[in-house]
């Protein structure tokens, strides 16, 4: 292969740039922190839970995106965070 031949040839970005490891770990992360600050509010400003729910209907609402973003946001952080370790050892091979 010539100089030329080379410098026409597009190098590809680093594999870790390229898959959506960071993406993944931004977004799980900001997801399981909003369904952190739901609970927080809950606990704290809207009135708390019984055994029975919550005491407000913006209670409520608090604990249906806690127990929607929590899991989710979990598993999505999960997903990267196992992205993030295979990214790492093929690093560590090559």
């Amino acid at each position: 292969m010539s100089v030329t031949e080379r410098a026409r040839t597009p190098k590809t970005p680093p594999l870790r740039m390229t898959d959506g490891t960071t993406q993944l770990l931004r977004g799980g992360a900001s997801i399981v922190g909003t369904g952190i600050l739901a609970v927080v509010l809950l606990l704290t400003v809207l009135g708390g839970v019984t055994r029975t729910g919550a005491h407000s209907n913006g209670g409520w609402l608090a604990l249906i995106v806690a127990l929607m973003c929590i899991p989710f946001g979990g598993l999505l952080l999960l997903l990267g965070l196992a992205k993030w370790f295979r990214n790492r050892s093929m690093a560590r091979r090559q």
